[in-house]
This record gives C-alpha cells, sequence and structure tokens, in this order.
C-alpha cells in the first residue's frame, strides 16, 4: 500500500512538472504593455507578449534572454502599433485576443478546437492546447520572416522581409518554398515565374511537399515527402551547446543563417547567406531607381531626371523632377534630351527593339519616339521602354548602355542663349578673343626662343672666357638626369662625399671644362630639404673660394613605364616582385603585400569602388581579407 501512494505521489509531481514545462498559460490570464507584459519559456530565453515597435506596441515571440532582443515572429504584423491601454487576453472560452481600450477586438490566434492553456516553450514555438494537451495551434505554423531551430517552412508557405530591424511589418521582398520543390526569392507582389526571381535553390522537380528545415546544429537544408534530403545549403555540425540558430530573410531582401553562443554578450554573426552582392534583390531601390554598391553596401541613386520619393525609404523610389509634355508639340516649355548612364541594367519591358550599329542611333531613336522614355543598348540592340522602370542596378562587368530621357523647361535654355544683336556681339567677341589669345600665343613662342638662344650663347661665353666662377649674368640651367649621367660618364668617378648625396667628375662643352656633379642618393625628408638649400645658398653666393652653380636637376632615373607610379605598382603587384617599390631589403613582405593591395584599392577612378576609411583600416590592420585589386587602366576603374 505505501508503494503504490510512493508511486501515485511520484506521478503526480512528474505530471505537475510536465505541466508547468508545457502549459504556464491559463485561461483568463491576460498582459499589458507597462505591466505584466510577457509570458517567458521555462527557460527565460523565449519570451510571448508586448514589444515596443515606433510609437507604440506590438505582440509577437521574441528572444528575452539575450541583451540583443530579437522579434522573431510577429501577430497581424501589418496591423498599425496598438497604444499602452491595449490587453491581451487568453479569455475563459479559448480565444487569444488583442482588446483595445475603446473595446476593439482582434484576434491573435485562430485555433481549430475550443483551447484551455497555452506555452511558450523553449524552442521560441508558442501554442495552444486543447482539453487533451494536444497542439490545436502553433506560432511556428505561421511563420513571419524568421526560421528557428526545429521549425520548417512547408510547400506552399512563405517567409516575408521586415521594413527594418525596428519595424516588424512586411517588407518588399519574399522567400517561397514552392511545391515544384523550388525554394525561390522574389519581390512581393511578383508572379512565382523565373524572370522575377533573384535567387533559387535549384531543385525544382525533385520530390513533393518539400520543406526547408534547419536543425539543432546549424543544418539548412531542404527536405522532401518521403525523408530525403534533396539539398543542403549549410552542412550543419555546429556546436549545439548554449547556442541557438536562426534563419531570417533580412529587410535587404538577403536570407541568412545566424547564431549566437549564449555564454557571451555579443551579436548575431552569419554562418551563410544566399548572396554577398546587396544589389542582388530586385526592386531595393525602388521605380525608376538605381541601385551601386559602394564599399560593399547598397547605395540608391536616382536615373538622370527622377528624384527620391523618401530618401528614408528608398523602396519607394523616384518620380520626374519635372512635368512631361507631348514630344509632338513644338510649342511647349518643354524641350527633351537623352542622358547615358553606363553599365545600367533593369527589367526588360521593351515595346519595340531595334537592330542599330551604333548607340547615338539608339539615342536619337528613342529621342525622336514620342512613346520612348528610356532605352538600352548593347551589342547592337536597342530597346526601347516606357516608364516605370524596374530593378536598376549597376553592373560594371556588363556593357549595356542606358538612355534616359530628360525634360529641361525652354525657360532656362533661354535665360542662356543670347537673342538677335547680343548674340551677334557675342560672336564677335569670342571671335576677337580667340584672335588676340592665338597672337599672344606665337609671341610668347617666339619670346622663349630667342630667350633660350640668348641663354646659350651666354654659356657658351662664360666658357670661351674661362670665367665662369665670377659671372653673374647666366642663372642656373636645368639639366636632365641623362645630361648628367653624359657629364660624368656614368657617375663614374668620385671626388667626395656628403651628408645627403656623393660628389662626381664631370665634365661639358666638349670636355673643356670641369665641373663637380652631387647626386641626392637617400630620399628622405630632411635629406631632400638640405640638399635645395644647399643649392640655393651657392646659387646666390660668389666667392672666390666657393664653386658657382651651374645648373640643378630634378629628374629622376626611371623607366617611362614607371612614370605612373599606381601602374608601375600594379606591374609590380602582378609580377610579384614588390621588392622593386622599395630599397629596404629588410621590409616585411606581407605587410608590404597588403599596403600595396590598400593602395591600388584606394586610387581607383571609381569612386564606388574604392574602400571606406575604416574599411581600409580594417584591411591595413588584417582584420579584414582584402580582394585583389583590379588593374587601374582596366574598364572597371575607368567607369
Amino acid at each position: 500500500m505505501a508503494s503504490l501512494l510512493f508511486f501515485l505521489l511520484l506521478l503526480a509531481i512528474s505530471t505537475t512538472e510536465a505541466q508547468q514545462g508545457e502549459s504556464n498559460v491559463n485561461l483568463g490570464s491576460f498582459l499589458t504593455p507597462t505591466t505584466n507584459s510577457l509570458w517567458l519559456s521555462r527557460s527565460g530565453l523565449y519570451a510571448f507578449g508586448f514589444y515596443q515597435q515606433a510609437n507604440g506596441y506590438a505582440v509577437g515571440v521574441f528572444l528575452a534572454g539575450i541583451s540583443e532582443k530579437t522579434v522573431v515572429w510577429t501577430a497581424n504584423r501589418d496591423n498599425p502599433p496598438v497604444l499602452a491601454d491595449a490587453t491581451l487576453n487568453f479569455t475563459t472560452d479559448g480565444r487569444l485576443i488583442l482588446q483595445s481600450a475603446q473595446g476593439k477586438e482582434t484576434n491573435i490566434a485562430s485555433p481549430s478546437d475550443s483551447a484551455t492553456s497555452a506555452s511558450m516553450l523553449d524552442s521560441g514555438n508558442f501554442v495552444i492546447y486543447n482539453s487533451n494537451k494536444k497542439i490545436i495551434w502553433q506560432s511556428f505554423d505561421n511563420p513571419t520572416n524568421t526560421l528557428l531551430q526545429g521549425q520548417r517552412l512547408k510547400a506552399g508557405n512563405e517567409l516575408v522581409s521586415s521594413v527594418s530591424e525596428s519595424n516588424q511589418s512586411a517588407g518588399i521582398f519574399r522567400l517561397a518554398m514552392q511545391t515544384d520543390g523550388h525554394l525561390v526569392q522574389y519581390p512581393v507582389g511578383t508572379p512565382d515565374t523565373a524572370e522575377y526571381s533573384y535567387w533559387a535553390s535549384g531543385t525544382n522537380g525533385q520530390g513533393d511537399n518539400v520543406s526547408l528545415c534547419l536543425d539543432d546544429d546549424g543544418h539548412l537544408y531542404l527536405l522532401n515527402s518521403t525523408g530525403t534530403n534533396i539539398k543542403n545549403l549549410t552542412g550543419g555540425g555546429y556546436p549545439t551547446k548554449d547556442t541557438i540558430y536562426l534563419m531570417r530573410i533580412d529587410a535587404d531582401g538577403i536570407f541568412r543563417l545566424y547564431w549566437h553562443n549564449l555564454d557571451k554578450n555579443g551579436n548575431f554573426s552569419v554562418i551563410w547567406s544566399s548572396s554577398y552582392v546587396k544589389c542582388d534583390p530586385k526592386g531595393l531601390c525602388g521605380l525608376n531607381g538605381l541601385c551601386t554598391i559602394n564599399d560593399q553596401d547598397a547605395n540608391c541613386l536616382c536615373l538622370p531626371g527622377f528624384a527620391s520619393v523618401d530618401q528614408r525609404n528608398w523602396s519607394s523610389g523616384c518620380v520626374r523632377n519635372f512635368t512631361a509634355e507631348s514630344c509632338k508639340s513644338k510649342d511647349g516649355n518643354m524641350k527633351y534630351i537623352m542622358q547615358a548612364v553606363p553599365n545600367t541594367v533593369w527589367e526588360d519591358n521593351s515595346f519595340a527593339i531595334l537592330s542599330i550599329l551604333i548607340k547615338e542611333d539608339c539615342e536619337t531613336a528613342c529621342l525622336e519616339d514620342c512613346n520612348c522614355e528610356a532605352a538600352t543598348y548593347k551589342d547592337g540592340i536597342c530597346r526601347k521602354q516606357k516608364l516605370p522602370l524596374r530593378f536598376g542596378r549597376r553592373v560594371l562587368s556588363d556593357l549595356n548602355i542606358a538612355f534616359i530621357k530628360v525634360g529641361i523647361s525652354t525657360s532656362t535654355i533661354n535665360r542662356t542663349e543670347p537673342m538677335g544683336r547680343e548674340e551677334k556681339s557675342g560672336k564677335n567677341i569670342l571671335i576677337l578673343g580667340i584672335s588676340l589669345g592665338a597672337f599672344g600665343l606665337i609671341m610668347s613662342v617666339i619670346s622663349g626662343i630667342a630667350f633660350y638662344r640668348n641663354r646659350v650663347w651666354s654659356y657658351r661665353r662664360l666658357s670661351n672666357s674661362g670665367n665662369v666662377g665670377t659671372s653673374m649674368d647666366a642663372s642656373p640651367r636645368s639639366f636632365t638626369y641623362s645630361d648628367l649621367e653624359k657629364i660624368t660618364n656614368g657617375f663614374k668617378e668620385e671626388l667626395g662625399r656628403g651628408s645627403s648625396g656623393t660628389v662626381y667628375k664631370g665634365t661639358i662643352w666638349n670636355d673643356q671644362k670641369i665641373v663637380a656633379v652631387k647626386r641626392l642618393e637617400k630620399v628622405f625628408r630632411e635629406g631632400e630639404k638640405e640638399f635645395q638649400t644647399e643649392m640655393k645658398v651657392i646659387g646666390r653666393t660668389h666667392h672666390k673660394n666657393l664653386v658657382c652653380l651651374l645648373g640643378k636637376s630634378v629628374d629622376w632615373d626611371l623607366p617611362e613605364e614607371e612614370a605612373i607610379l599606381e601602374e608601375w605598382a600594379y606591374y609590380c603587384f602582378q609580377a610579384r616582385e614588390l621588392s622593386k617599390l622599395v630599397s629596404d631589403k629588410e621590409v616585411d613582405k606581407k605587410q608590404l603585400e597588403r599596403m600595396v593591395k590598400v593602395g591600388l584599392w584606394c586610387v581607383l577612378d571609381e569612386p564606388s569602388l574604392r574602400p571606406s576609411i575604416k574599411k581600409v583600416l580594417l584591411m591595413l590592420e588584417g582584420t579584414v581579407d582584402i580582394p585583389i585589386p583590379p588593374s587601374p587602366t582596366s574598364l572597371l576603374s575607368t567607369i
């Protein structure tokens, strides 16, 4: 009898613990935004309840056990935030409703049976039970933008991005688990067809009822109805202890797998990403917008002739900054021109396709067509289009040229163009100015020749008289490096050394006059300054015990191909001959290569390709990898 009572006691205790672990929300329970605002999971990691959004509150599931409060599910996400006087009720008749102070009710969950209890599980799943402890509704079946460990995105369902990290309303991108087994990303509001997709798993036709699954070890994969893994997105095998994983389609349209170590107070880190080019998601910059890459981040611009609707929300796109008039009317206040935008692509929605040899003819064809508002030209094909232009982005490797029709007010043109006599007078002044300028240029050339000849004769006179040391008639002339090399016979005979250079014996004027040539050898800031000061002092001083300065050279012994520094540096980098760039044999080769690569990125002509100062510092520190820089003379660096 005692054994039976002990068994019943153990059964009662275990049942109570199970109920506490699985059913911690009873009928009649309620929450408010300011007091008693959430129902925690057993470990306290996840919570269901109110969280702050904008100037109000929303209801959802979020991570409460870490410093970075991350929302993973939102109820009625497109409804406006509620005020602080709202109440979340789990009513006595088993309904979960959000009630305003005015009595307006909104369903949070619609279970298939009468509810008796609910629970916030440690998996992040909020569930509602019937009287038999069977789950009749769960948040895992209604995902918004996130998948958690143990959760599946079933066939026919989709995840939709949020507007931003702080606004959980539905955004403009979706990840669809199609019934044909294909996992595909599209812009919101587009058909499930290939021309609108910007990422796909490539698993169409590989099984029925395929689901996207996330396991506890970070394994993200596609599973068909027979239990066969048809594709791994990540290999899994990541740590499971004190670690959580979540997959989310972010506001920028890319879906990523994140992990977080619960023992540390850091942020979520990315394990895997569907794309690493942030302009890949179609429609990121809205209608008539253009997505460009700047330091690996997406940057939205408006096409010529357009202005942003809302610079805080670029997905709202751009609108024309002029009022369009019929191009058939010659008496209107608008004149149209075409503006070219290279390396630009957008959705092909052309109404006419022409075979044209040169791009100028494509530009003219659109300008003269009142129905044409933009055109693209590539490989002899001209495509005419109407507004709006969708999915615009710059692709530097694409030779496609876009032409945008832009309107200019004729009143603006008239203010800048002279009329009648003023126009004629302006032309006369222009002709007269050009004539005077040409005459002045000719006189300058003649004067220069005369000055040069006089200077040469002066030096010859000095040479013949032998009175070089005391003459004041001639100023120091400029020598090239090759001149000095001939004078000294290749810097052969050394006369002495100084702190900044070496003095060599040389002869000038058919070996009739002996001179001393000092060459600056160690180019450092103080040495060069000292060398220049020495030239200035000697040039101004005339004394019987001091030689006279005949000339100077600021030329360098560089081949022609080394004259342009970035091209020479890139050549040395490509040929693995970076030692040519430095005179110090003891330099750290890895550090030198890192600095050269960073420098080559920083001097590219295209501003969008140059790294930011922050990125440069990280590159120099070795914190981030440095991609191989393009050639300074390549197409990529000249666009």
